[in-house]
């Protein structure tokens, strides 16, 4: 084909699933050797039209083409020719790091060996621990593997959902530092993610809203023309003033397994309706150090009071005096809305004439008192999101530890959920979170950064930067991030 014919035609693509209309008449072109943004809310239509592009679902009308192969009459050799990461990770959990490439391989009939030198400089990183689960890898080296995986049979596009969801700034760096390599070999890119700064990296990008392409330009033009869902304005916060009396409290507190130390004698304190950022790269320690706080992994050594009490003697109590929101949102997809709440509730110890009372004033509060039979599953991601959080509060704890609440949500609902945020710390509720979005950092009124198992900076966000000479605090945590020793494995 020659070479300024572009890779990528769609003309006038539609998809619906039963009323709703996920894509509505989309058009666009992608040229070849170029980085392509697809950029929207959640619930725009971008996974659909992923779906779509990589044959995996029939539009159920318009026309698209993948480097003049037909997507609906001409799909098995379309799919020799594109590489595919889906939203979530597309590796086998259970198989190890070789096992899941050797089997991509085999899929698309080549060796790993065949085309080792295209995969070397991303695979080389993550060979160390080719004999490990992929389900016992960080985010960073998941990532890593199925970006090898997508690209192991030579493919002349990819197509990357998000890739680079729930994972660190300076994985995130890398990683697309590895999009531009491939670009240079002549790979073409179409990427959707909901990180602005990552937008600007494309080419060009593609605004996507309600299933309507509203704008393609440069990311700049398009990011200025639709500021407003894109760029919303940072949140401005009158804060609350409560006693400063601490309800987290932890000194030199250790966690070992074997000879390694994940977790390495780490001491701060946490005081009433403080907002504290709980900062690190992948596999820095944030994680084990939180389920510890959680009461879900006692200590290998130090002391840690939550709430009064004690998380390795009284574990059980503390459980019950925190509320606690996964990354993975802790919500039961298969149950109705006012059922999680009731679940949880129920759990919690709380009454069932409180409960009845307090389900209604939430549904109103969060606008989904229409919604109050749908399943979890079914609401956009933003919505699961804001109600998996009021359901963590829901029985007024003391404290809520929020494990990047916010991984793969758009910016206009991610600055909605910190609102929620603002609210909760408002009324006495202590928050301690982790989030990989250094502008949620920001927001903070106290920040630490762990740097293997050990907090090397600890501080408001303003004093930080100071500290470091920085201007934000994406440039403080590349500066403490690269000093890692240990990798994020």
């Amino acid at each position: 084909m020659e070479k300024d014919v572009p890779i990528v035609v769609v003309k006038e693509v539609g998809k619906s699933y039963g009323t709703v209309e996920a894509l509505k008449e989309v058009s666009f072109v992608v040229e070849r050797g170029e980085i392509f943004g697809l950029i929207g809310p959640d619930g725009a239509g971008k996974s659909t039209l992923f779906r779509i592009l990589t044959t995996l679902l029939l539009a159920d009308k318009g026309t698209a083409t993948i480097g003049g192969l037909d997507v609906a009459t001409e799909y098995k050799q379309i799919r020799t020719k594109v590489g595919y990461m889906p939203g979530r990770f597309s590796l086998y959990q259970d198989l190890s790091v070789e096992e899941n490439l050797e089997f991509f391989a085999t899929v698309f009939h080549t060796t790993v060996q065949e085309n080792y030198d295209l995969i070397k400089d991303i695979y080389q990183q993550i060979e160390p621990f080719r004999k490990r689960r992929a389900g016992a890898l960080s985010g960073g080296m998941k990532q890593k593997l199925a970006l090898s995986c997508a690209l192991i049979h030579k493919p002349d596009i990819l197509f990357l959902d998000e890739p680079t969801t729930g994972v660190d700034p300076v994985s995130r760096k890398e990683f697309w530092q590895m999009l531009r390599n491939l670009r240079e070999q002549g790979i073409t890119i179409v990427v959707s993610t909901p990180i602005m700064d990552e937008a600007r990296q494309c080419d060009r990008i593609a605004f996507i809203n309600h299933g309507k392409i509203h704008g393609i330009d440069t990311p700049e033009r398009i990011l200025q023309q639709f500021a407003s869902i894109l760029c919303p304005p940072s949140l401005e916060r009158e804060e609350v003033r409560h006693e400063t009396a601490p309800v987290i409290e932890v000194e030199q507190l250790t966690k070992c397994f074997g000879n390694f130390t994940a977790v390495d004698h780490i001491s701060f304190q946490v005081n009433r309706g403080e907002i504290f950022g709980f900062l690190g790269a992948n596999g820095a320690g944030k994680t084990t150090a939180m389920r510890m706080l959680c009461g879900l992994s006692k200590p290998t050594s130090g002391i840690g009071k939550v709430a009064g009490y004690d998380i390795f003697r009284e574990a059980e109590q503390v459980k019950k005096h925190i509320g606690y929101m996964s990354q993975k949102f802790s919500l039961y997809e298969d149950l109705k809305v006012w059922e999680n709440i009731r679940l949880f509730a129920g759990i919690y110890g709380m009454k069932e004439q409180e409960i009845e009372r307090k389900t209604e004033e939430l549904l109103d509060r969060l606008g989904l008192a229409s919604e109050r039979d749908t399943l979890v599953k079914s609401l956009p991601v933003g919505w699961k999101q804001k109600l998996a959080f009021s359901v963590s509060i829901f029985h007024e704890p003391r404290i809520v530890f929020l494990d990047e609440p916010t991984g793969g949500v758009d910016p206009a609902t991610r600055r909605q959920f910190w609102e929620l945020i603002y609210q909760a710390a408002d009324q006495g509720i202590t928050v301690f979170v982790t989030t990989h979005y250094m502008d949620e950092a920001e927001y903070c009124n106290r920040i630490s950064i762990m740097v293997d198992g050990q907090i090397k900076a600890l501080d408001t966000p303003a004093r930080l930067k100071q500290q470091f000479g920085a201007e934000t605090m994406d440039d403080v945590f590349q500066q403490l991030a690269r000093g890692a020793v240990r990798k994020a494995d």
